[in-house]
């Protein structure tokens, strides 16, 4: 298995849909010439964006979180350019980019350092191979200050790992219960 460039990124994106919308090079800033955190392609990955879709964590209804019964009352929807994340608590968002994973590859997401070294982790679970969807972000303010998202920029990096050989099993032959997912998407059972 090996990290896969940004030419390899770049061609399996043009050629193959990937990464829609697909950014070939580093976006730093936009139009007006406003500093933006930085998404697009990088040297070995790819810095994807956070849609302007948000499910802000809330315990107004005071449930309890069980990801086999997930109440989703548990979310406050908020739509916005800016997203106000409380203290020590949690956001889910959508990526702007929708993906294909190839069957020989696994992708690995990691945060930006201008999120966590504020204290903002981002997490989202590998991409399986042959997986498809936007990708549901997980938000985490782990301060004790409200901590902001900005939309339509860089959030968190993805890191393409091409095997050797194509798995035997792939998310799509499991029919994984996260294919093709649009939106904001919870836990489900």
């Amino acid at each position: 298995m090996s990290i896969c460039s940004d030419k390899w990124i770049n061609r399996m994106a043009t050629e193959n849909e990937m990464i829609s919308p697909f950014e070939a090079t580093q976006v730093k800033q936009d139009n007006q010439q406003n500093r933006l955190i930085s998404y697009g392609t990088s040297s070995y990955g790819y810095d994807v964006r956070c849609a302007e879709e948000f499910k802000i964590f809330t315990n107004i209804n005071s449930a309890t979180v069980d990801p086999k019964n997930f109440n989703p009352n548990s979310f406050v929807d908020f739509v916005g350019k800016e997203c106000i994340i409380p203290p020590n608590s949690f956001a889910l968002a959508r990526t702007v980019e929708y993906f294909k994973i190839p069957r020989d590859v696994l992708v690995v997401c990691l945060g930006k350092s201008t999120y966590a070294r504020c204290g903002i982790i981002v997490n989202v679970t590998p991409l399986e191979p042959e997986w498809e969807g936007h990708v549901t972000l997980e938000f985490s303010n782990t301060t004790p200050l409200p901590a902001k998202i900005y939309a339509n920029e860089g959030v968190a990096q993805m890191l393409f790992f091409k095997s050797d050989e194509v798995c035997a099993t792939s998310y799509a032959d499991r029919q994984g219960k996260y294919m093709e997912q649009t939106g904001v998407t919870l836990p489900k059972a």
